[in-house]
């Protein structure tokens, strides 16, 4: 592992009696890099995703994250944010109470990640809706206060899966802005997504997955100046679409 290296995975595996969901995975990336990690549904994302976040152990393997082994979860879980497809929040509370408890389960005074917490509320639009209770919110609503309390205690390393999910096209923007704001101030950002042109904008570097395997790495116009599009001009979608279809057994 790199000095510079905020995660580092050497041949990441993990078993689920006969079935390999993610296969050797070895890759790092480098502090203040958006890292976009694409693969199809059943890729071994979200497997690779909660193994780095130390949610579940690897069966093969290792990781260090922010410096930290990823099966330290106890150390870990000061030094990241998560952000999963599913967020926990709780619907009795409010937005500003779920960030308070957020805050109280890292033991961390809510006094001194207020002023940020709020700071990244009031850019998303939800100011006027942060003492409701969260069982009264949208999706798009629950994103929000999700993202925030992601990121609030300015974490090393920041996770997220399918962060603009249920956002309208404005909040979408700012919460891309937010995600570049995060990687210029040297957080880390390890974002899964199927909505390939929001990678496309903001990653740094990009790895595809398919079948728990990395097929390819590098920065979106490496990816695109790699295949050829129809027209001839490329993209990272025509990337991922020949990537992953050259990974299929009809692909080969």
């Amino acid at each position: 592992m790199s000095d510079s290296a905020a995660i580092a995975a050497r041949s990441l595996s993990k078993r689920y009696g006969s079935t390999t969901a993610v296969d050797g995975l070895s890759f790092e990336v480098e502090s203040g890099v958006v890292y976009g990690f694409l693969g199809p549904n059943g890729a071994g994302k979200t497997t690779t995703m909660r193994m780095l976040t130390g949610l579940i152990e690897p069966t093969g393997g290792e990781a260090f994250v922010a410096g930290t082994h990823c099966t330290d979860r106890e150390r870990l879980v000061d030094r990241i944010g998560l952000l999963p497809e599913q967020p926990p929040l709780y619907e009795e509370l409010s937005g500003r109470e779920q960030l308070q408890f957020a805050a109280d389960l890292r033991e961390i005074p809510w006094s001194a990640v207020e002023d940020r917490a709020m700071g990244l509320v009031e850019d998303l639009g939800l100011a006027e809706d942060v003492d409701r209770r969260i069982d009264g919110y949208s999706k798009g609503m629950r994103q929000k206060v999700a993202f925030v309390q992601a990121v609030q205690h300015d974490p090393a390393v920041v996770f997220l899966d399918e962060p603009t999910s249920g956002l309208d096209p404005r909040a979408a923007r700012t919460l891309r802005e937010l995600i570049v704001d995060l990687a210029a101030g040297d957080t880390t950002v390890f974002l899964s997504t199927h909505i390939l042109p929001v990678v496309e904008e903001i990653a740094d570097r990009v790895g595809v997955l398919y079948d728990g395997r990395l097929v390819s790495q590098g920065s979106p116009e490496e990816l695109a100046g790699a295949v050829e599009g129809e027209d001839g001009e490329a993209d990272l979608e025509d990337a991922f679409l020949e990537l992953t279809d050259a990974a299929t057994p009809w692909g080969r």
